[in-house]
């Protein structure tokens, strides 16, 4: 399975130039920081004791073509991964209209921000829809499935409500949690370039900046004040923000919620990541 995972580039002897700030703002560091820490007492310390879900045959054993049965034996695979029993969930794939193959046709530069996924509630049973076009884009495939199992976890278990202003990205946020954020981080923004012609597509509802600082939280509260092998599998500017993240915890403490899920999880004190 070819998941286009980049490797990134080291920054070098320039990382120590750089000002210990985060990738995000104000705002959006505060919200990071209280709602993995939020995660943490909902979720419990679990899923921040295993290992990461990483694009490795490890996870994701046997062939792949991206077939409707390739599609459905992966959300399987990420019930597993997310928690959730398979049984209560139904699978729909959404079919191919063509619009991406026209657009290219035609000789159009595509933009495209666009609802790959769907979640509902249908006679007791979570429904999830997929886009029968991820087949080919695995990266994004995880992703939109893991966002959508999210929603099972926060809305199913009313752990939220779908009224809440944050509740979208919530449920990518929890994606990070649950381990699977190199598949969101990696999928948040991609181009691809196809006779000439560059399509720009962007993916959930966090930006890479946002995935980026979030990696760093779940890293800090693993316990990883530098990130972990699992770091290589990130595209270059995920890469980067995780690692401006992780700098920025090393010499500034982070708010009190998520300094107390650290201890939680870690069952002592909490220090500063240094």
């Amino acid at each position: 399975m070819s998941w286009g995972a980049g490797a990134g580039r080291r920054a070098g002897g320039r990382e120590v130039l750089l000002a210990a700030k985060p990738p995000v703002r104000r705002a959006e560091r505060e919200w990071i920081e209280r709602s993995m820490a939020w995660l943490v007492a909902e979720f419990g310390p679990g899923p921040l004791l295993r290992d990461p879900v990483l694009p490795t045959a490890e996870f994701f054993p046997g062939p792949y073509d991206g077939s409707e049965q390739d599609i459905r034996r992966l959300v399987g695979r990420l019930c597993k991964f997310t928690g959730v029993h398979p049984e209560v969930v139904t699978v729909e794939i959404d079919p191919d209209d063509g619009e991406w193959a026209m657009a290219a046709g035609l000789g159009f530069t595509s933009r495209s921000h666009y609802a790959a996924g769907h979640y509902r509630r249908r006679q007791g049973l979570a429904v999830i829809g997929v886009d029968a076009r991820l087949g080919t884009r695995p990266t994004a495939l995880v992703a939109v499935v893991a966002h959508e199992l999210g929603h099972v976890r926060l809305l199913d278990e009313v752990r939220v409500s779908a009224e809440r202003p944050d509740h979208e990205p919530l449920t990518d946020l929890l994606t990070v949690y649950f381990g699977l954020g190199v598949f969101s981080a990696n999928a948040a923004l991609s181009t691809e370039v196809a006779g000439g012609r560059r399509t720009t597509r962007r993916l959930g509802y966090l930006s890479e900046r946002e995935y980026g600082y979030g990696l760093a939280c779940y890293a800090w509260l693993r316990g990883e004040s530098r990130a972990g092998p699992w770091e290589r599998h990130l595209t270059t500017n995920p890469r980067a923000y995780l690692k401006q993240g992780l700098r920025y915890l090393r010499r500034h403490a982070p708010g009190p919620e998520l300094t107390a899920a650290r201890a939680l999880v870690h069952g002592r004190p909490s220090d500063r990541g240094r």
